[in-house]
């Protein structure tokens, strides 16, 4: 939990610095207080005092009481300043880490525990340092001042008050020894049941098309009931805590008043006064010393949760990317992507995807990529812009190892359109424009509705309600999978890269549309380097190369017309899907 402070900016230590001088002046105040009420007490007892007497101890008392509750109010002000902003540049922290992130970081995290990461365990930090501020810097030099106050009074009531203050620690390391393994396991089970509402929310259709809800509703019961038992556990034992120091303070106070009575009795009738003087005013400080000890607890309730998500963000915080930055910004000019001898495993995965793998997509030509599914078609397109990088071999882009460049520098050339198509909320222009810039000489608006011209997107952007401003909800859920392809496209043909990544993105299109999209794709883009992982031949039987992978290698080459010839795979794939018109006649024939 301490680390967590070397986050904490110069303003801040300085605001830390102003609740301590004011925590001071709060805790003089409160043990002044039993020293006017002490002085009032004695006056009472002695014959001849007058109503008068007791007004100026009286109106001390006051103003003692009024500035403790002033100065504890702007301690609270500070300590508050200084949780939000803590809590605020963790939260900024955390994130701009996720981001930094590759798929192999967040699949081990996973992204529910990330959410909960950035979320609750950030509050739970900002709360604990708000209270901490306020309270573990008063208590320790209350309870000293407090001890020093009283020494020498009477031995017996110092060794009441130790008494005390032994139980209470007792009683708060039994508690917290057994409390802080549960809040361990809380936030792990607040994890899991986040993730469970996330796949609920997010699989809602899949759910409702199959009667499921009933087994949904089963799973989310059995994680909240888990999650709350584990609470309910901890809870109760937190909730000892309360009654325990009622106990502890009531036996004290007991304690004071029978050992007073006793010293009382025996000592002789002149020094009785002053005796019960010293009992008031050593209750009021006995107080006090258990009050730190209180607060104190105070933090034991929290401390144990706040110090597990402390833990959790500094996990995520020290985490280092496996994809780090090059130097390079720019390439040779050459163009264009060259895989040579490449090989890549999956993290954690015992073969690997890809073996060997070497072809050259030349500045201006387009290369499909074909195979069965678990082939390594994707991993493949994976590799280009360092989603992941290769276990042997290299990956150039315009001639350069993509681990040489910056990662900005080198998604900068790249258009990327993702196998699932993404939107975000918002407007269909800021979906189109987004993270990219307008063709030099044209504005933002022209570039989208270009951009979404070339995707065959114009007719249903423009019926629909408010056109280029029209509301795209969270996830594209308001507009058909086909839709969210090609506004997917038009925001890669947007930005006007140098190569195009087209991860099996022309899937939900209509064999017309699809045709009509790759046709605009070659007029306007002639000059950028195209690679095409696709499921059906129809979408790349035009493409300059075609590439068939099984079982991660490249088993067969050439145009399509040549590939109908001589590889085998290829020949599968085509009468899986063609007729006998569209594959045309020669020595296919023979396997129909």
């Amino acid at each position: 939990m301490l680390k967590l402070f070397k986050y904490l900016t110069k303003g801040e230590w300085g605001f830390v610095l102003y609740s301590l001088i004011f925590i001071i002046v709060q805790v003089w105040l409160d043990l002044r207080l039993p020293d006017y009420m002490a002085e009032i007490t004695t006056l009472i007892q002695t014959e001849g005092t007058r109503a008068a007497d007791l007004l100026e101890p009286g109106v001390y008392m006051l103003l003692c009481a009024v500035g403790s509750v002033l100065t504890s109010v702007i301690v609270g002000w500070f300590a508050a300043k200084v949780a939000a902003g803590l809590a605020m540049r963790l939260r900024g922290m955390v994130f701009d880490r996720t981001l930094s992130f590759s798929h192999q970081e967040i699949n081990g995290f996973s992204t529910a525990s990330l959410i909960t990461r950035s979320t609750n365990d950030v509050t739970q930090v900002q709360m604990i340092v708000a209270m901490g501020l306020q309270v573990m810097l008063k208590a320790p030099i209350l309870a000293v001042w407090a001890i020093a106050k009283i020494s020498g009074k009477s031995w017996q009531w110092t060794a009441a008050t130790g008494g005390a203050v032994a139980a209470l620690i007792v009683m708060l390391t039994v508690i917290i020894l057994f409390a802080i393994p549960k809040f361990r396991i809380i936030q792990g089970l607040t994890d899991n049941l986040n993730r469970i509402t996330r796949e609920n929310l997010t699989g809602l259709r899949v759910i409702r098309a199959y009667n499921a809800a009933p087994y949904q509703e089963a799973k989310f019961d059995r994680a909240n009931r888990e999650l709350t038992g584990t609470n309910l556990y901890a809870s109760r034992l937190m909730a000892i805590i309360g009654p325990g120091m009622t106990l502890i303070m009531s036996g004290l106070s007991v304690s004071i008043y029978a050992i007073g009575a006793y010293l009382i009795q025996d000592a002789p009738g002149t020094d009785r006064i002053g005796i019960f003087s010293d009992m008031v005013v050593f209750t009021s400080y006995a107080m006090q010393v258990v009050m730190a000890f209180m607060m104190v607890s105070m933090i034991f309730i929290m401390a144990p949760r706040a110090s597990i998500s402390a833990k959790r963000i500094l996990e995520v915080l020290r985490t280092e990317a496996a994809i780090r930055d090059g130097a390079e910004t720019a390439g040779s000019g050459e163009g264009g992507v060259e895989f040579r001898d490449v090989s890549f495993t999956y993290p954690g995965a015992e073969e690997p995807v890809l073996r060997n793998i070497s072809f050259k997509a030349r500045k201006g030509e387009t290369v499909a990529i074909i195979g069965s599914t678990g082939s390594g078609k994707t991993s493949v397109l994976n590799l280009i812009p360092r989603f992941y990088d290769v276990a042997e071999g290299e990956v150039l882009v315009d001639g350069i190892d993509v681990r040489r460049y910056s990662q900005h520098a080198l998604r900068a050339k790249l258009g990327y359109v993702s196998q699932r198509a993404v939107l975000f909320s918002g407007t269909v222009s800021g979906n189109v424009a987004y993270g990219g810039s307008a063709a030099p000489g044209s504005d933002a608006e022209e570039g989208v509705r270009r951009a979404v011209a070339i995707a065959q997107g114009t007719d249903f952007v423009e019926r629909m309600e408010g056109q280029y401003e029209g509301r795209i909800a969270q996830g594209g859920d308001n507009v058909s999978g086909g839709q969210k392809q090609r506004l997917s496209i038009a925001r890669a043909v947007y930005r006007q890269p140098d190569i195009y990544l087209f991860d099996d993105s022309f899937s939900a299109l209509d064999y017309r549309t699809d045709r009509e999209l790759r046709a605009a794709l070659r007029r306007e883009t002639g000059g950028a380097t195209t690679i095409i992982v696709a499921q059906r031949i129809g979408t790349i039987k035009d493409a300059d190369r075609i590439l068939v992978l099984e079982d991660g290698r490249i088993v067969g080459s050439g145009t399509h017309e040549e590939l109908l010839q001589d590889c085998e795979t290829y020949q599968e794939i085509a009468l899986s899907q063609l007729s006998k018109e569209e594959l045309g006649h020669g020595p296919i024939e023979s396997a129909l």
